[in-house]
């Protein structure tokens, strides 16, 4: 059984894809968007991984 992976990401960090530049398994799926804004989580359909947005804040609008 293999441990689920957790990213930690910022708001500098958006817009969020996965997989992110310079992750080992940069071309082990097709890039693919993740909107994490609006609840400060998001998971990848194609590999799992959760991201959490640490300095969520649901009242911050992007540009």
């Amino acid at each position: 059984m293999s441990k689920q992976k957790v990213v930690e990401v910022t708001y500098d960090d958006l817009p969020l894809v996965c997989p992110r530049p310079g992750d080992e398994i940069w071309n082990s799926h097709p890039k693919v968007m993740l909107p994490i804004q609006e609840t400060g989580k998001s998971k990848c359909p194609y590999c799992g991984t959760d991201y959490v947005l640490k300095d969520w804040d649901p009242k911050r609008k992007l540009h």
